[in-house]
């Protein structure tokens, strides 16, 4: 069975949204965001859609 191609375009899409979304929120003064839950829900999904670019490269490297 192939591996499935993740779809690079729209994963950066969303690092970059939510990237910029994470300091909009982040208050540097206090070093506390200003909707925890959501910008912990915000955190997750960019994490992983930063592994999910890194992967994608990774394996086009491969090839």
């Amino acid at each position: 069975m192939e591996n499935k191609k993740i779809p690079s375009f729209a994963f950066g899409v969303v690092a970059i949204i939510l990237g910029w979304t994470l300091v909009k929120h982040f208050d540097f003064e206090d070093f506390s965001f200003q909707k925890p839950l959501l910008d912990a829900l915000y955190l997750i999904v960019f994490v992983f859609s930063i592994y999910a670019l890194i992967k994608n490269k990774k394996n086009r490297a491969e090839k």
